[in-house]
């Protein structure tokens, strides 16, 4: 587990080495050695294993209680990985998403992250933008400047700024800024075929001149399907035969369904309830879902009768997981343009350890 100094990027770690009576004993290194071969070699052993050791934690996203939200990994220093590795590495903690972080290419910005899903590396995703600004800031890689503390995280769509709130020192609640506005391409499959992949009825769907489902992109795109009520959410399951045979080629393949109790003003900000299926990037649901809500925040506000200020919404999603989340979106406009999209909410960290992986022989 790292244990942090007061500055510095680089920061030391406690290494467990075996020697030749096969003994364990701990021995404090900086990343320069515990990032370089360990041997470990028992008496009698014939063989010699050369191991890597990587500082990992793992934290529940849009949240403020363990158990809740979205689970992430975070790799706070992942200099020597491969894609290959990381690729790996996301599989074996199998959450939807791991990020892996790295010193800036620019030193204006104050990390370079890469977020991995256990089928593919995205360019962009929220619950690990924000997740890791939480992680890195808890964790003092990041320091605190006052109750607010603004930072910039290079990813595939570009640079994204990410606000971290603080009380008492510590960081409690942290906001993505998109770095798209919404995109919007070709027109999804009709209701009837959007139902047959959900295991519902057409009549389930909300398609009238306002609203039907919409496939938008801020950096990844997902396909809305809107429901007439909340509790139709619970009825939906994916039929993934269907699911290959109307929307693995489409552009927008991954569904963000979505519900509300109240639709008469929902162009305005509200309450919303969701599930997200994303088959294509291996992950069967997933608890809360930010840059689909960030995609939909941008949709719905361009519906709006306001002009001028901030429309807010609040998303609860992975209800139906055991998962509870809530994610808070904020679109600020201006003269009738969308000028910022914004996705936040708490988390809480959950362990700390150590990954040892094989290195060559």
């Amino acid at each position: 587990m790292p244990r942090r100094r007061s500055t510095g990027w680089w920061r030391s770690y406690t290494v467990h080495r075996v020697d030749a009576d096969g003994r364990v004993a701990a021995v404090p290194s900086s990343p320069a050695v515990a990032n370089a071969p360990l041997v470990a070699a028992g008496r009698g052993c014939e063989h010699i294993f050369r191991r890597m050791a990587y500082a990992f934690h793992t934290a529940d996203v849009f949240t403020d209680r363990l158990h809740g939200g979205n689970p992430l990994a975070v790799i706070p220093d992942a200099r020597g990985l491969s894609d290959a590795q990381m690729q790996a590495i996301t599989r074996e903690f199998n959450f939807s998403e791991t990020v892996f972080v790295f010193p800036p290419r620019d030193k204006a910005n104050t990390r370079r992250v890469r977020i991995f899903t256990p089928a593919a590396e995205l360019p962009f995703a929220g619950h690990p933008t924000v997740g890791c600004a939480f992680v890195l800031a808890t964790i003092g890689e990041i320091p605190l400047a006052g109750e607010e503390t603004r930072i910039v995280l290079e990813e595939g769509v570009g640079p994204v700024s990410v606000l971290i709130k603080a009380n008492e020192g510590k960081p409690v609640f942290s906001q993505l800024t998109s770095a798209k506005l919404p995109e919007i391409n070709d027109p999804p499959p009709p209701p009837e075929t959007l139902c047959e992949i959900l295991s519902l009825e057409p009549s389930h769907i909300v398609a009238d001149d306002m609203l039907e489902p919409e496939a938008v992109s801020v950096g990844v795109p997902y396909l809305f399907i809107p429901l007439k009520k909340p509790e139709m959410l619970s009825w939906a399951k994916v039929d993934l035969t269907k699911w290959e045979q109307a929307l693995r080629e489409y552009w927008a393949p991954e569904m963000f369904v979505y519900s509300s109790e109240d639709w008469s003003n929902i162009f305005e900000g509200g309450h919303i309830r969701a599930r997200m299926f994303a088959p294509g990037l291996g992950i069967g649901e997933d608890p809360a879902t930010g840059s689909a809500c960030a995609a939909l925040a941008g949709f719905l506000a361009l519906r709006a009768e306001t002009r001028d200020g901030t429309l807010r919404w609040t998303v609860d999603q992975g209800v139906e997981m055991g998962r509870p989340s809530r994610l808070e979106l904020e679109v600020d406009l201006k003269r009738g343009q969308l000028a910022a999209i914004k996705v936040g909410g708490a988390s809480v960290l959950v362990s700390s350890g150590t990954l040892h992986l094989d290195g060559a022989a």
